[in-house]
């Protein structure tokens, strides 16, 4: 009789060894957490993270686990959401998009919350996070077309690996860990309007939600709370309430012989991942010619279908916060042909009503292409042609952005994301000491001596 889907992956999370990990797997891990935990500087003293802090800080519980930043200690389910919002609240973090997108950094709380709390090595803390890496990429192949198509977000994904990375930490048998998979698969699904038309906070606060629901989940197994074991395959379940046309072989086939992490995405700006390419483009095109916004006529974009449905719908025409301007193209294309770059402060109340922008952010058109679609999402093509006043018109194509693991982040890149992300809340000592800790994580006694160092020292 042939294992469930959810007892092999369960196997491998629990055989893996921190001595079977290549040291190229290693290093990633270490430069993503590197990559995140600047997000999560970045991110802490966000309206979102804020608001769901206020709320716990009156809740009595354990101080089990280290909210990054702050380094104040709450029960490990209230750090792993606030951490994991934290990392995701300026969608700057990390990307990976096949048929589904997803951004894996934002279950490393869940490693980081579950180890704390059971005294966990860092080495351990680093297979779990390869776990998560793993899981959730595999997700993002799984379905074909992706959940994103049949209209459900992806933390409908990030709700089946979260309980895989909490159950490694708190030891769960192989039993338990199927039974946490079967637990959270049941009850955290999420319809897609968070990616949808006039954007909110729970834009960046859904995935977060699943990775808290993931490690309760597993704390519950540990109780031997029973789940669904055929949570996918079984009637009714995953595969057969979502449809038709799945990649079994995506998900559970040969693992361990490659690792995922190594074909996943940085980003070099907080921005939907989707418009990416596109950023650079325009900003290539104006350096090039020296063109200024003045002097513009029309931005044509040529892109995906579905970039054009989520990124040019009405709303994104006249975005009036955060969350819809990062997932606004004509937004972000203008806002970098202004200032010549994009960072957390381009979303703020001065970029967003500056006049400026109201008069170019109308003369950005998309326009989906059919030869684009077969491409992606192996590539992430780009078409800007910017069309002058005086009729000159100038193009740039690109097939893939910054950060794709063709073009990857450059040590340098990411100190240079680290320092704007962290400047008004490190000092140089602090930042050095951080990035230090992160890059000699495995020889630490523990996870709470780790986490004790990534706190704020101005």
């Amino acid at each position: 009789m042939s294992l469930s889907i959810s007892r092999q992956m369960a196997r491998f999370a629990l055989d893996l060894k921190y001595e079977d990990l290549p040291a190229d797997v290693i290093t990633e891990v270490k430069r993503y957490l590197y990559d995140s935990i600047g997000c999560a500087f970045g991110g802490y003293y966000s309206r979102d993270v804020q608001s769901i802090l206020k709320i716990y800080q009156h809740m009595e519980g354990i101080p089990e686990a280290t909210i990054l930043v702050s380094g104040a200690q709450m029960p490990a389910l209230h750090v792993t959401l606030i951490n994991s919002l934290a990392i995701r609240a300026l969608d700057f973090n990390d990307i990976y998009w096949k048929e589904d997108p997803s951004h894996p950094s934002d279950l490393i709380p869940a490693a980081l919350s579950a180890g704390e709390m059971m005294g966990s090595t860092m080495q351990e803390v680093i297979v779990a996070i390869v776990l998560a890496y793993e899981f959730e990429q595999r997700m993002c192949e799984f379905a074909v077309p992706g959940v994103r198509e049949r209209k459900w977000h992806h933390a409908t994904l990030t709700q089946f690996v979260a309980p895989i990375v909490a159950g490694r930490l708190l030891q769960l048998t192989e039993d338990q860990l199927v039974n946490a998979i079967g637990i959270s698969g049941s009850h955290s699904h999420t319809i897609g309007c968070p990616t949808a038309g006039m954007l909110t906070m729970m834009k960046n606060t859904v995935d977060p939600l699943a990775v808290q629901a993931g490690l309760f989940a597993a704390l519950m197994a540990r109780e031997n709370y029973t789940g669904t074991e055929e949570v996918f395959e079984g009637k009714e379940g995953f595969m057969d309430v979502f449809g038709p046309d799945w990649d079994v072989d995506k998900l559970v086939g040969g693992l361990g012989e490659n690792f995922k992490i190594l074909q996943c995405s940085m980003k070099a700006f907080p921005t939907e991942a989707l418009t990416h390419t596109h950023i650079s483009a325009a900003m290539q095109v104006v350096k090039e010619h020296g063109i200024e916004p003045e002097d513009i006529e029309e931005v044509r974009i040529t892109t995906l279908a579905r970039a054009v449905d989520i990124l040019f719908d009405p709303h994104k025409y006249n975005p009036t916060s955060r969350e819809t301007a990062d997932h606004s193209l004509p937004y972000c294309v203008a806002r970098a042909i202004i200032d010549g770059r994009i960072t957390p402060q381009s979303f703020d109340d001065e970029a967003l009503f500056d006049p400026r922008l109201k008069t170019l952010i109308h003369k950005i058109k998309g326009e989906a292409s059919d030869e684009f679609e077969k491409m992606f999402p192996e590539k992430q093509p780009s078409k800007v042609v910017i069309r002058t006043t005086k009729g000159a018109e100038h193009e740039v194509y690109l097939e893939y952005p910054k950060g794709d693991p063709r073009e990857p982040m450059t040590d340098e890149d990411l100190d240079n994301k680290f320092y704007g992300l962290t400047e008004a809340h490190l000092s140089d000592e602090g930042r050095a000491r951080i990035k230090e800790s992160i890059w000699e994580c495995e020889n630490l006694p523990g996870v709470g001596r780790f986490m004790a160092g990534m706190v704020a020292d101005r």
